[in-house]
């Protein structure tokens, strides 16, 4: 069987280039990434191939997808600035596919490129469906996966470094994947939808859902998936026992977090499931 991380994060030659030419967020000061959250110290060599093909076979891993992290706030931007990064960043993962041998996928953000391994969008776009209704259509119709990412956050001053991670991430994918129980997957009921670092834990609610909505059995979907990232044994298996091994996804959201926590505990997870 084919093991796959499906949460990478690179950022190709162009991608970089166009960073490097900004003068606004999000752009590099030298090896410094400057959002409207922060500036965060970046090592650009994780985002050579060589080395991030080392890395999965340091991993035992086959294959990875690679996506452009909402985080970086491209949402956020004009439209022209917008498409600008993200067409940068497309023909530079398509140029990183290729010279992959087929180990490196991509998500293109949201957009339907037919030639990728699906979509990505921000998790903040669930807030309200109608503005990527005509995605999630077009999405469903060539059955084309879409994965969902926390987007970025303007951060206070007020708070632990940590906050952004913990709280503001997890909270948006907590509104995307119950905005997707109560609207979306009654009218795209056959899109294939995986939700980032475990839809924030938002599975963890589904008891009080069956309190104070819809029986619990009816948030079970076989084509809803979980992306593990950066979650460990405890938090994995409570959600194995809710939906089964097969809705969670390994990912390891390289570059940003170091996953051997996470890959251990997935492993371990499978090789009991299929001991058993």
């Amino acid at each position: 069987m084919q093991s796959i991380d499906i949460h990478q994060h690179f950022w190709p030659e162009p991608f970089i280039a166009a960073l490097r030419a900004r003068a606004a967020p999000p752009f590099l000061d030298g090896e410094v990434l400057v959002l409207h959250e922060g500036r965060f110290a970046i090592d650009l060599r994780q985002d050579d191939l060589a080395a991030r093909l080392e890395l999965l076979d340091e991993d035992e891993i086959d294959a990875a997808v690679i996506s452009l992290q909402p985080t970086l706030g491209t949402r956020d931007l004009l439209d022209g600035e917008q498409d600008e990064l993200e067409h940068a960043w497309i023909e530079g993962a398509r140029e990183i596919v290729a010279a992959s041998g087929g180990r490196l996928q991509a998500f293109a953000p949201r957009r339907h490129v037919p030639d990728f391994a699906g979509t990505s969008v921000d998790a903040r776009d669930f807030a309200e469906l109608a503005g990527i209704a005509a995605l999630l259509g077009e999405l469903e119709r060539t059955a084309t996966p879409l994965f969902v990412h926390p987007g970025a956050v303007t951060q206070s001053q007020s708070v632990p470094p940590w906050w952004t991670a913990v709280v503001d991430y997890t909270a948006q994918m907590h509104v995307a994947y119950f905005r997707w129980l109560a609207e979306g997957r009654a009218r795209w009921p056959s899109l294939r939808i995986a939700f980032a670092i475990l839809a924030g834990g938002a599975p963890f609610q589904l008891e009080r859902l069956g309190q104070r909505g819809p029986a619990t059995r009816a948030a079970l979907d076989t084509n809803v998936f979980f992306d593990v990232a950066t979650y460990a044994r405890r938090s994995i298996e409570l959600c194995a026992e809710t939906f089964g091994v097969g809705q969670l996804l390994y990912g390891s959201d390289r570059p940003v977090v170091e996953p051997t926590q996470t890959l251990r505990a997935m492993r371990g997870l499978v090789n009991q499931w299929r001991n058993s």
